[in-house]
């Protein structure tokens, strides 16, 4: 994970593997971000991650939350037990 701190914004950059998620707190800096490694590296922008790692991430924008869901893993372990 890398953290990029500005007087505009700040941004969370976290790998897993080959996927990239990007969170901040400024819609400027998260698109330059991505600007800037479509340009380094070949990559496709999936839109908003509903799930990483198997964890359902929920967004709530208007209160400026973000929550994090293990409902489905939990589902799927009381189908399957």
């Amino acid at each position: 994970m890398y953290v990029k701190q500005t007087t505009k914004g700040i941004i969370f950059l976290t790998f897993c593997v080959d996927d990239i998620l990007l969170v901040g707190n400024n819609i400027e800096i998260i698109k330059t971000t991505k600007q800037w490694l479509s340009f380094i590296f070949e990559m496709k922008d999936m839109g908003k991650a509903r799930y990483v790692l198997g964890i359902e991430t929920i967004q709530n924008h208007s209160k400026k939350l973000l929550s994090l869901s293990h409902v489905a893993d939990i589902n799927k372990i009381l189908e399957r037990f």
